[in-house]
């Protein structure tokens, strides 16, 4: 398997302030092209990811709130999605995305809805912890810090729901699930909350955003 072509920096910025895409989704969209950055428009485009961003400062007021059951009632959860308007609520595209969203949170057991809920006390707990793991293996510390970046990339893939790699296609996470729906309904789309139960479990997960959001921005 070959490796992803290095991306100058100035690409990436210069893609994002055009499409207004997640500076990660744009350093993809730049590898897939090899650096050309038509072409990498046009993959953020196919992903809906342009047109999202455009929406991202749009207040998301209305919206519903979505149940899943799993495992013969021992996991259930409980999500609110917001958008625009009633009638995009009201939309098969929009209730799918909402079952879809609270089956791979009874799956996948998030704990943030996105980077930005990661408390403070939690990162630093994370750094301290894959910093000693880097420490033992001796390497010396310019590689250390590296090491770092990756691991906290892990970290927010495993537990900020926007991160995720959906549960019913891999290739896709949840935040560009989203910006592909509101690519095709037009309309800004964000998860404001949800939470989720285990039965049997010690403790259970709420997680909330300050305010709602666009999900394609946290990507």
């Amino acid at each position: 398997m070959s490796e992803a072509p290095k991306i100058d920096a100035k690409l990436v910025k210069e893609l994002r302030d055009k499409s207004g895409a997640p500076m990660g989704d744009c350093l993809k969209a730049l590898q897939e092209s090899k650096g050309d950055m038509e072409g990498a428009f046009v993959v953020l485009r196919k992903r809906g990811m342009a047109s999202a961003a455009k929406k991202a400062s749009r207040t998301t007021n209305e919206g519903a709130v979505g149940t899943y059951i799993h495992a013969g009632g021992k996991i259930g959860v409980l999500v609110e999605l917001n958008c625009e308007s009633d009638f995009v609520a009201r939309t098969e595209d929009f209730q799918e995305l909402l079952r879809d969203i609270a089956m791979h949170i009874a799956a996948a057991d998030p704990r943030y809805v996105s980077r930005d809920e990661v408390t403070p006390a939690d990162l630093e707990r994370e750094k301290e912890i894959y910093r000693a793991q880097a420490a033992a293996s001796g390497k010396p510390p310019a590689i250390i810090e590296k090491m770092l970046e990756g691991k906290l990339g892990k970290f927010y893939e495993e537990f900020c729901l926007l991160d995720q790699p959906f549960i019913k296609e891999q290739s896709q996470t949840i935040a560009q699930i989203i910006a592909t729906k509101v690519g095709k309904l037009g309309e800004n789309i964000s998860i404001r909350r949800f939470a989720r139960f285990k039965v049997g479990a010690p403790e259970w997960t709420v997680a909330t955003t300050a305010a709602p959001q666009a999900a394609a921005e946290e990507a």
